[in-house]
């Protein structure tokens, strides 16, 4: 019953994702956030290294080295940073991450929320995904510009709470960008 449980960690997800894209008006996005995790290729996989606790995907990775879930997901969508990785223009060839547009990190930034709701559950609170972000920072690869981005919005989300950076997203991060 493990994929029972997966779909429903799945389904918990998305529909929390879809509801913080809805609060700043992307709607598309949050109606079509993850799709990909329903493929085979993911959701088998997801399946049966389910833990409920943490990623499937961190568990896979323990368990062969690599994780091809996550390589086909991150592939697919565009609010995953690493889906922006690519080759410099610097003769050194070497890869960079590419600035994100404004609406792929705010979905970004809802999709880390959602997940520490997620996996947290009732011991939540809205300091989570911004200290996993400081934790996990110093591997990223990703424009500095986004990197901005996010980290702003995750810390107004430590120190102000969900509404307030709720409206800044709306008034002032995605008025006249989408």
């Amino acid at each position: 019953m493990k994929w029972l449980k997966h779909l429903k960690t799945i389904n918990h997800h998305k529909r929390l994702v879809m509801e913080l894209c809805f609060r700043v008006g992307l709607y598309r996005q949050g109606l079509m956030h993850d799709m990909s995790k329903y493929s085979p290729t993911e959701f088998l996989v997801g399946a049966k290294y389910y833990q409920g606790n943490r990623s499937p995907n961190s568990a896979e990775k323990d368990a062969k080295g690599y994780t091809s879930a996550w390589l086909h997901h991150k592939g697919r969508n565009k609010h995953h940073m690493e889906y922006w990785i690519d080759y410099s223009l610097d003769k050194g060839h070497k890869m960079e991450g590419m600035k994100m547009p404004v609406k792929y990190v705010v979905e970004m930034f809802c999709d880390r929320v959602a997940a520490c709701k997620t996996y947290h559950g009732k011991a939540y609170k809205d300091s989570d995904a911004y200290d996993y972000y400081l934790k996990s920072r110093s591997h990223y690869i990703i424009h500095p510009e986004t990197d901005k981005l996010l980290e702003t919005l995750l810390k107004m989300l430590s120190e102000k709470g969900e509404e307030k950076t709720i409206r800044y997203i709306r008034r002032n991060v995605l008025k006249n960008k989408k």
